[in-house]
């Protein structure tokens, strides 16, 4: 199942699991944009291709969905939580609060309620995975994009501790950084103009723009690769599809478990050469 599907990065998600003959359940809120998508995909899919108009915002919507993957698949065996917005862009006080909020009920309730939906169906999997889209405000400040910031760094730490509660399970949960990618996101930094989002970051989306950004392609075959029984044990990891080497992943599986690498931590005074006092 992928949430957010109907175009973009989900899209592409999508189209990378058919191509290895999984049975894919696409969501989105738009009808128009997700029946198109569907067509398009199901001209080439090796697997078979479903599609539910969704609001990851309602939890009534989001429990609907989880009976209509028991109908159309018989099950769940990795969930995509994909569906996100970047929000309102300026200066944290001038933000639409509303429109603030709506980022946050998106981005983090929306894939914390479609795990807990899921649930139920990973557990039953022989092995299930969950798949986690975050962003660069994860792992550093967005000055201009305070809630799309606030709430994906929600998302990694939410997607960490899911993971330590469902190891005993056989369950992974993994978030994945796509890289800065040519999307409907970009669109909207470049319409909302150096006013809003500051000039260093609009110059930073015209170069973007101008270069094709990170590809969308190797986001997905990460996704693809995690959900692989080549990764099982590998969880609570945030992976950078465009920067990390994630195709030896599994060769470095055991380090990975007895350490913090890919995760997010607090820096201390003596790992950056410093001896502060201590009380």
């Amino acid at each position: 199942m992928i949430t957010g599907a109907s175009r973009g990065l989900g899209r592409e998600i999508a189209r990378a699991f058919l191509r290895e003959g999984a049975n894919v359940l696409l969501c989105a809120r738009n009808p128009i944009e997700l029946e198109e998508t569907r067509k398009t995909l199901e001209a080439t899919a090796k697997g078979r291709v479903h599609s539910v108009v969704t609001d990851v915002t309602s939890e009534a919507a989001l429990d609907a969905l989880a009976s209509e993957a028991q109908t159309r698949l018989g099950g769940v065996d990795i969930l995509v939580a994909n569906a996100g917005i970047q929000g309102p862009k300026g200066p944290f006080e001038e933000n639409d609060w509303g429109k603030w909020v709506e980022t946050v009920r998106i981005n983090l309730l929306g894939t914390a309620y479609c795990c807990r939906a899921l649930l139920p169906f990973l557990k039953a999997s022989e092995r299930g995975k969950i798949l986690i889209l975050s962003g660069g405000g994860a792992t550093k400040p967005m000055p201009f994009f305070s809630a799309y910031s606030a709430s994906k760094a929600g998302v990694v730490r939410f997607g960490e501790t899911l993971a330590e509660e469902l190891k005993p399970r056989g369950i992974d949960v993994n978030m994945i950084a796509p890289g800065a990618l040519n999307t409907k996101m970009l669109d909207e930094v470049l319409e909302a103009g150096p006013e809003k989002v500051g000039e260093a970051y609009y110059r930073a989306a015209l170069k973007q723009r101008d270069s094709g950004g990170a590809s969308a392609d190797r986001a997905a075959d990460l996704c693809v690769h995690l959900a692989s029984r080549a990764c099982d044990g590998i969880t609570g990891r945030l992976i950078s599809a465009p920067w990390d080497n994630w195709e030896q992943l599994e060769a470095q599986r055991d380090e990975l478990a007895g350490s913090d690498i890919f995760t997010l931590r607090r820096i201390v005074p003596e790992e950056r050469g410093k001896k502060w006092a201590t009380p």
